[in-house]
């Protein structure tokens, strides 16, 4: 999922709009894009697209519910969790018990709503204290796949600039070695101002840089930035497929460690290789 794109839950009319965009996933938003007046209605048009199967595709279809302190999380569950929706978004979890009491609200949902595939969570981590504990967070419950860097909100109230370099990479690093720590995905924040593609450029690189899976987009015009991003270049895609003959030549052959184009090669170097070529077939790079 190199990206993700946010779509209103209040705007049923950009739903297929989004499902023909190059996007490789779709956020259908109850949160934050969702005026108070107008949250019945949204979750109201989120769920009869997914109950008319508007989420087939092959896109990762995702609902970002409201947070579990708020009075809508409980009905914007039981609203959504349908067959076809793949992942529930989780603003603000602070504890694992508040991710433990989501996965059990979403088990209940499911068991009501005849969904057969487990949805997954995927958890914003948009608070100082989040941050702070969330690999625990991240290893509450199975149902966990992926955390979430919410920049906006971890940075304003404190103060922060947005485009504090400095900043902005230890957050990156802080998560990546959370979501390591809890054998979860790293999921990189929305970039708000959408006029500086440049900037969203750079910040993607980054967040690639860090071993991030891919970025989340407020507009359009941003999936094919977060799509090149992510993409594994021609170099990278041809090293990992050298790696992997070697690999395999050193395994026959009993070798621990090996030289591929002046480079020491052993099980971490191996393993990354593996994923770029995975990564590289996924997109049709690759035979």
């Amino acid at each position: 999922m190199r990206s993700k794109l946010f779509v209103p839950g209040s705007r049923p009319e950009l739903f297929a709009k989004a499902a023909a965009s190059e996007a490789d996933g779709i956020c259908l938003d109850l949160e934050d894009a969702v005026v108070e007046a107008r949250k019945a209605e949204a979750r109201a048009a989120v769920r009869a697209f997914l109950q008319q199967g508007g989420s087939a595709g092959g896109k990762t279809w995702i609902v970002r519910v409201n947070g579990l302190e708020t009075p809508h999380f409980a009905l914007d569950v039981a609203a959504v969790a349908r067959p076809g929706l793949h992942v529930i978004n989780l603003p603000k979890p602070e504890t694992p018990d508040a991710v433990r009491a989501a996965a059990e609200a979403l088990a209940r949902a499911e068991r009501d709503n005849g969904v057969e595939a487990p949805i997954a969570l995927l958890l914003n981590i948009e608070t100082p204290k989040a941050l702070r504990n969330a690999a625990a967070l991240a290893a509450a419950h199975p149902r966990v796949v992926g955390l979430q860097l919410g920049l906006g909100d971890l940075f304003e109230p404190l103060g922060i600039d947005r485009r504090e370099s400095a900043a902005v990479q230890q957050a990156l690093f802080a998560l990546r070695m959370a979501a390591g720590e809890a054998g979860v995905y790293a999921y990189d924040s929305a970039f708000a101002n959408v006029r500086d593609a440049q900037g969203f450029r750079e910040e993607a690189a980054l967040s690639r840089r860090m071993g991030f899976l891919g970025k989340s987009c407020i507009h359009p015009s941003q999936v094919a930035l977060a799509n090149e991003a992510f993409r594994p270049t021609d170099a990278e895609i041809a090293h990992a497929l050298e790696v992997v003959v070697a690999a395999d030549a050193a395994t026959a052959g009993g070798v621990g460690a090996y030289m591929v184009g002046g480079r020491m090669i052993d099980a971490p170097f191996e393993a990354r290789a593996r994923a770029i070529v995975a990564s590289a077939r996924r997109l049709g790079l690759v035979s």
